[in-house]
């Protein structure tokens, strides 16, 4: 198909470098902008003296989406990337308890796990991991996948069997769910921690989400080798064999709109349709003309400074309604030495851990100690550091507020950040039994909340995107199609289906599907049809192209 229609990504964090390729794949001519030097968005990376950090997500989950999109482009995970299946999946270390639990996944482990910890509770904890697979697995079938443009595609039977205890399950927190089947404080804490994956609080996140008990306990966590940067070039190359432009350095400044010559009738109001977008590229600005326009940032920034007032699909109001979700303060720590008290991840339980949600959540300053998380990604792969070392990553959960301040190098950040990274450093140095871990110290950097508004204009500094509360989940979450713009979509961690990698590849597929007016539910046929944009003469076409709808 020749003239194929034109579309602008903007942003290319994984959403955006994600959409870029299925987008190319299905016959439209793609360039994606990134203002940064590399692309990634928060999948960072900081290298230094030979010690090799992640700077953003580091737990690979849910692999069954990882293998379909790849699927969708032809490829496989396998193929990809190099990955290495953690035992076990995490260490937690608990307040009051000298000694931490070591967390294997797969349901015979855990049952045995539970049930050793509190006698009785492993029936119970393997009727919670049968609840969790089968709601996953309905979401994935109806809920993951589709636009919200229109709910008839959801009234199926599955989901109408199902209305009562699914309705109960989104207005039961999920702490409360969870006190329903163990007692004891810290399997309460194992069951809770995957609420942070959703940037929220096991009090503040409906029950449905005990779903993630199924990712992390049974199907298991695995990591890149090489960090999560791989998956990253990994999506760089695939967008590239689409045909996928990418220009880096190339800040977005306007998304040009312009009045609709007719009025449309039925339910479609919206005013305007997307022309183009200018970006500042060093001291030049360009503008470049669009059919379609991918807003795969920070959904605060695109709609409040890339569009016009009377182009926004979101208010004032509606932000000042939204949580956030948290911020977060990361500490990277190059180290002389062996740190075998840790494994890859290892989880921190302060025993009043609702102290700390509550300080997050009033923006008040963090409790001592607090519930951390450290990644020790050289106990899986020791190129990660120079030989005879180790590197440390902390993050540790704060508000989003931008005032709290940046990070630095070697305690040069601003006192707030630093004083938080301090204390997290002695809490992992006494409960995990290693007294002298500051003075291994060789190399370490704090990022703080100020760091995530400047790089991926995070708004108020969240480290995670929108938090999964009840009034910020499936379709309470607002749609990934502008409602004033035509032509205009979003992709990535703060429209559907949320936050986190694998949602951020979903996102790719729901925006395919929004853009080509798909009402589905389930995912699509892997792998898809290469709709040929006219500049990929060497590859084979699977037939005509069927007729499209374009977005209006």
């Amino acid at each position: 198909m020749t003239g194929a229609r034109k579309v602008v990504v903007i942003g290319g964090g994984v959403a955006g470098l994600a959409s870029a390729a299925l987008l190319a794949r299905d016959g439209f001519e793609v360039e994606l902008h990134e203002k940064n030097a590399t692309v990634g968005g928060r999948v960072g990376s900081w290298t230094k003296n030979g010690f090799h950090f992640d700077t953003g997500p580091s737990w690979y989950l849910m692999p069954d989406v990882f293998e379909h999109y790849f699927g969708l482009l032809g490829s496989a995970a396998g193929d990809e990337l190099a990955l290495t299946r953690l035992e076990p999946a995490y260490r937690a270390f608990f307040e009051g308890h000298a000694e931490p639990i070591d967390v294997r996944s797969g349901t015979a482990a855990v049952t045995a796990l539970f049930d050793g910890i509190e006698p009785g509770a492993g029936p119970r904890i393997a009727s919670y991991l049968e609840s969790a697979r089968t709601t996953y697995e309905l979401a994935v079938r109806r809920f993951l996948y589709t636009t919200y443009r229109s709910m008839v595609p959801l009234v199926r039977r599955d989901v109408v069997t199902r209305l009562g205890p699914l309705t109960r399950m989104l207005v039961q927190p999920l702490d409360r769910f969870i006190a329903t089947y163990v007692r004891d404080r810290r399997l309460e804490q194992i069951l809770g921690y995957p609420a942070v994956f959703l940037g929220t609080a096991p009090s503040r996140a409906p029950s449905i989400y005990h779903l993630m008990s199924h990712l992390d306990l049974v199907d298991g966590v695995y990591y890149p080798q090489g960090g999560f940067r791989a998956l990253v070039d990994s999506l760089v190359t695939l967008a590239e064999a689409e045909g996928v432009r990418i220009h880096t350095s190339s800040r977005a400044t306007t998304i040009h709109t312009a009045v609709r010559a007719r009025r449309w009738r039925g339910r479609d109001h919206r005013r305007f349709r997307v022309t183009g977008v200018s970006f500042a590229a060093g001291d030049d600005q360009v503008t470049v003309d669009a059919d379609v326009v991918v807003g795969a940032a920070d959904l605060h920034h695109v709609e409040t400074r890339l569009l016009g007032d009377a182009a926004r699909s979101r208010s004032a109001s509606w932000w000042s309604r939204r949580d956030p979700g948290p911020g977060a303060v990361l500490v990277l720590l190059g180290v002389r030495g062996q740190v075998p008290q840790l494994a890859h991840h290892s989880l921190f339980f302060a025993r009043d851990w609702e102290k700390h949600f509550a300080a997050i959540h009033r923006s008040e300053a963090i409790p001592d100690p607090a519930s951390i998380y450290v990644s020790r990604t050289t106990a899986s792969d020791p190129a990660m550091a120079p030989d005879g070392h180790e590197n440390l990553f902390l993050l540790v959960p704060v508000a989003a507020d931008p005032a709290m301040g940046r990070g630095g190098v070697d305690g040069a950040g601003d006192r707030a950040v630093e004083l938080v990274a301090d204390a997290a450093i002695r809490q992992v140095a006494t409960w995990a039994g290693v007294p002298d871990l500051a003075e291994r110290i060789v190399v370490r950097r704090t990022i703080g909340p100020q760091d995530f508004a400047d790089d991926v204009f995070a708004w108020r500094g969240g480290a995670l995107g929108l938090a999964h509360t009840a009034r910020q989940s499936a379709f309470f979450r607002g749609r990934n199609r502008s409602r004033r713009v035509a032509g205009l979509f979003y992709a990535g961690h703060s429209t559907l289906p949320g936050i986190g990698l694998p949602m951020c590849l979903i996102s790719a597929e729901v925006l395919l599907k929004a853009v080509r007016g798909d009402d589905s539910t389930g995912p699509l046929p892997a792998p898809l049809p290469v709709r040929s944009t006219g500049r990929r003469a060497d590859t084979d076409h699977d037939g005509p192209a069927r007729p499209r709808r374009w977005p209006r």
